[in-house]
């Protein structure tokens, strides 16, 4: 595949917004129930973080945690 080895060199920004794009464009159907509940919990999420509610962590340490070590 000629197009996955040109995609592949990209720099790593470029591919993930690439890749962003088409996730995207496979994306086609929207489940409004979905949207409406997702809003919701990211509402709720914003709360607790301006509350001061939660503690946050560092992406390496929730990657390190995810990856369970």
């Amino acid at each position: 595949m000629d197009i996955l080895k040109e995609a592949l060199a990209l720099p790593r920004e470029d591919r993930a917004a690439l890749t962003a794009s088409l996730l995207d464009s496979l994306d086609t159907d929207v489940d409004e129930d979905a949207e409406a509940a997702w809003a919701i919990e990211v509402n709720r999420r914003v709360t607790e973080l301006d509350a001061e509610a939660v503690k946050t962590i560092a992406w390496a340490e929730a990657r390190r945690r995810l990856a369970g070590h």
